[in-house]
């Protein structure tokens, strides 16, 4: 049984919410989709990058907003290679329910040492899935007696944390065309009170899998990039029914195209794991231009085909409509949305 048969079988799907109703999350549990990359030791799926990629791409194909989500929340959950070995038994062994991570990689608070402790406070922006978390994670500037500490070149020290929901306050202020039902709200934390156990760093790993190997923004850029490919494919299966397939000869090359590197680049990430060679800066780089380079050619492919979708495609509940918004609310995210 596929995802979406699994899917359709134990929810009766209705994608026009702002967030997800209880079937569809117990049905994210029960797939064990938050934890596909988390080791199969702490109850996770353990899938390899190339066929988590895979996953991501027909959920994402499925709906948007279902996809991103459990990209973004499962990519939180990514990081039990970074937590500290304590944290990590407390969160995905101890607590009973199935642990949904996920947060802000802004800078938009601080974090005061105060002995074994840390006060944390301030207001993040983009949390993707922000009722759905067990856990928020966060980065923060490191404050001591009132003096933020520096690194060598001046800049100011930044550490990342976890800490329970019960910690924060959700600002709920997602209000865009797309991507609704990922409800990315906002967050604000006062004087919370962290224990060091919480502080982890994406440079820290702790597990021996080979998926945590990846450098976080390679991982990042690869779940991003799957998911534009995957929202693209959805929409072009819709359009098919409205259309001549002629007119979308250039998107379908470009998605297959696209399938083609990602996967290429996701095969060669796991020889090079495997034979322990360094996965290097420039090699990051050239994965990242090529990704940007492809989203940008399946922008413009969907937006070259806009204008033979009809009124329907523009009308507010259509089906195309709602895959053209969440598209493009999808490329707006930093990664992608400043080269």
């Amino acid at each position: 049984m596929t995802l979406v048969d699994s899917l359709h079988k134990h929810s009766r799907i209705n994608w026009e919410v702002d967030v997800f109703p209880q079937d569809v999350l117990d049905w994210i549990i029960n797939e064990n989709l938050w934890n596909i990359w988390v080791p199969k030791t702490y109850g996770g799926l353990e899938l390899s990058l190339t066929a988590g990629l895979a996953r991501l791409r027909e959920l994402a194909k499925i709906d948007a907003s279902l996809g991103w989500t459990i990209t973004l929340c499962s990519g939180a959950n990514y990081f039990i290679g970074n937590l500290q070995p304590i944290k990590a038994q407390e969160i995905f062994m101890t607590t009973g329910v199935s642990p949904c991570l996920g947060g802000s990689g802004g800078v938009f608070g601080t974090a005061e040492i105060v002995g074994d402790y840390f006060r944390i406070s301030g207001k993040w922006r983009y949390a993707t899935g922000a009722p759905y978390l067990t856990h928020f994670t966060l980065n923060a500037e490191i404050v001591e007696n009132g003096i933020k500490f520096r690194n060598n070149d001046g800049s100011p020290r930044v550490q990342s944390f976890v800490i329970p929901k019960d910690a924060v306050q959700v600002i709920e202020d997602w209000n865009t065309m797309g991507l609704k039902a990922t409800a990315t709200h906002s967050f604000a934390v006062a004087d919370y009170m962290a224990h060091k156990s919480c502080s982890f760093s994406y440079n820290d790993c702790y597990l021996p899998h080979p998926i945590f190997k990846i450098p976080f923004a390679l991982f990042a850029d690869l779940t991003l990039w799957i998911n534009y490919i995957g929202i693209a494919e959805h929409l072009m299966e819709e359009a098919s029914e409205d259309i001549d397939n002629r007119k979308l000869d250039a998107l379908e090359e470009t998605i297959l195209e696209s399938n083609r590197k990602i996967f290429f680049y996701a095969s060669e990430i796991e020889k090079r794991i495997d034979e322990k060679r360094v996965i290097g800066t420039d090699y990051m780089e050239e994965i990242h231009n090529m990704a940007v380079q492809s989203v940008k050619g399946i922008s413009r492919n969907i937006i070259e085909i806009f204008p033979s979708l009809g009124v329907k495609a523009s009308t507010k509940g259509n089906k195309l409509n709602q895959i053209f918004c969440d598209y493009f609310t999808a490329t707006q995210h930093h990664i992608f949305s400043r080269k």
